[in-house]
């Protein structure tokens, strides 16, 4: 048999390829950073060859860590699946997910028990830590993403389409008398931080493209943004649909104008990913459900 370079090598080189950062690789390995570069260093004593240009704080993968990646990222997948199916042979099948946590809040846990009952040998873990796409094949086996875009060498299905909506506290709203858009200039504007171009296309859209509110907050969390807005922090320029799925009485909308989102939610996974029983079957039920 060829000899082979260690497995924890590959499994850390694959994971700084894709995060673009080896501090994530370190985390999601629970490594120290000293740790995670003595693997890199292994395979790259044992390849006999440099896969990353070092800089400051970074590690850019070059052109023979590229040739790498291509050949060994497959094989990687394809061996991780053979183990997984085997395993799931006459028992569970088990889906690792992706998936923001606002959305599964207020739209998939919901409906879960729907899939439980078709289907009670699927279970799924579930992985709240953002920029999931990232996380394909590694940590995660599918994902539902938020995005304007999705990457075309992912398989990806839409979900919905969105419109935008300005959301405040009901009190707050009252209090500061705001009319138009323009009253906004005062105060403070609040967006996630994985939809930064929401408030250019809201403010386009309602015919105030100059409007320059007090501040601008980015939070990452939809939920957290629903509750500042709630306790009078700022305006939330997000989905209208979590405003409607929120049912919260202390929150209002702002405006009543119709606004697309340039964001919508997508199901992503590696198009070999559906070759797995337990991501085939949650992509069916979840396209079939219209969750």
């Amino acid at each position: 048999m060829r000899r082979l370079p260690p497995l924890r090598s590959l499994e850390a080189f694959l994971r700084v390829a894709k995060l673009g950062s080896a501090k994530a690789a370190a985390s999601e390995l629970a490594l120290s950073p000293p740790a995670l570069s003595r693997r890199i260093k292994a395979l790259e004593d044992f390849i006999g060859k440099s896969l990353f240009d070092r800089r400051a704080q970074a590690m850019v993968i070059n052109a023979d860590g590229e040739t790498l990646l291509a050949a060994v990222e497959p094989a990687m997948d394809a061996m991780a699946e053979a183990v997984e199916e085997l395993a799931g042979r006459g028992g569970e099948y088990r889906l690792r997910l992706g998936l923001l946590p606002l959305f599964g809040s207020q739209r998939l846990i919901p409906r879960l028990p729907e899939l439980r009952k078709a289907f009670p040998k699927l279970h799924i873990d579930v992985d709240t830590s953002g920029h999931a796409e990232n996380l394909l094949g590694d940590v995660i086996d599918a994902a539902i993403i938020i995005a304007a875009e999705v990457d075309p060498k992912l398989y990806s299905v839409r979900l919905d389409r969105n419109l935008v909506y300005a959301i405040a506290s009901e009190q707050w709203a009252k209090e500061h008398n705001v009319q138009k858009p323009e009253d906004l200039a005062k105060h403070t504007i609040m967006v996630h931080s994985d939809m930064p171009m929401i408030f250019d296309a809201w403010r386009q859209a309602m015919g105030v493209p100059r409007l320059k509110p007090a501040a601008i907050d980015s939070l990452d969390s939809g939920a957290l943004m629903l509750e500042a807005a709630a306790n009078g922090l700022g305006v939330a320029i997000m989905h209208g649909s979590h405003f409607s799925d929120a049912r919260d009485p202390r929150l209002t909308r702002l405006f009543n104008a119709e606004v697309e989102s340039p964001y919508s939610y997508w199901f992503v996974c590696r198009p070999r990913a559906l070759k797995q029983r337990a991501v085939k079957i949650f992509h069916d039920w979840l396209l079939k459900a219209g969750v």
